[in-house]
């Protein structure tokens, strides 16, 4: 085995010019159906679109995206953000909203890995709990593409180079879903659990619904 490890620098060399020289070669994969029919007729909610400017557009590199925000009455009950890579290449992959919030003015309080029953399949997804000044709000995101949901981002790195040099296509799309708290929030104890429960409950369907819209519209 001495001889293998001699040689283990050069052939780690080698397989990551094989993952370059195939991802670079990769296809841009069509969706399957527009993102606009993504949670499209939400009944007793008003739809209002989000605009990406240009400027961010090109640094976040997807080559679609749909952003809305749901009203009920005066106040905002959820919104919702799927942005797709056809491809990905080298300075044009998915950044982590865990990286994106901050710069945006979110502190993240808490936060980790969350499953959710989606039917008969348990999808594990990311849920923080953000504040910006007085507002409060939970974020939920995951990363949906080439018949995966996937919360760790570590995973889907790895997933990348693999599915780049393996398969010759990284299509993949961001997911999120915040739910802002339009309650009064008590300083700590059961009280303020509850709160975030409420939330949480609230928020469980529409993780199952949006995964399920996602995967309607991703290439299959």
């Amino acid at each position: 085995m001495k001889w293998f490890r001699s040689y283990t620098p050069a052939l780690s060399l080698f397989a990551g010019f094989g993952f370059i020289w195939h991802a670079h070669r990769q296809v841009a994969v069509p969706l399957a159906a527009p993102l606009s029919t993504i949670f499209d007729g939400v009944t007793g909610y008003r739809v209002q679109q989000q605009k990406v400017g240009e400027d961010e557009r090109r640094v976040a590199g997807m080559s679609d995206y749909i952003g809305r925000v749901y009203w009920r009455d005066t106040l905002p009950a959820f919104s919702i953000y799927v942005g797709y890579y056809d491809r990905q290449t080298q300075g044009h992959t998915i950044h982590s909203p865990r990286n994106c919030l901050p710069g945006a003015g979110w502190e993240v309080l808490s936060g980790g890995p969350l499953e959710e029953q989606v039917g008969e399949t348990r999808h594990v997804v990311n849920r923080y709990v953000l504040k910006n000044g007085p507002a409060t709000a939970i974020a939920y995101y995951w990363y949906e593409g080439r018949g995966r949901v996937v919360a760790s981002e570590y995973r889907v790195k790895w997933n990348l180079l693999r599915d780049a040099a393996v398969l010759g296509h990284t299509e993949e799309a961001l997911v999120r879903l915040i739910v802002p708290i339009n309650e009064p929030i008590p300083p700590s104890g059961p009280a303020a659990q509850a709160v975030y429960d409420r939330a949480d409950a609230f928020a469980a369907p529409l993780v199952g619904r949006l995964i399920g819209d996602v995967g309607r519209v991703l290439p299959h």
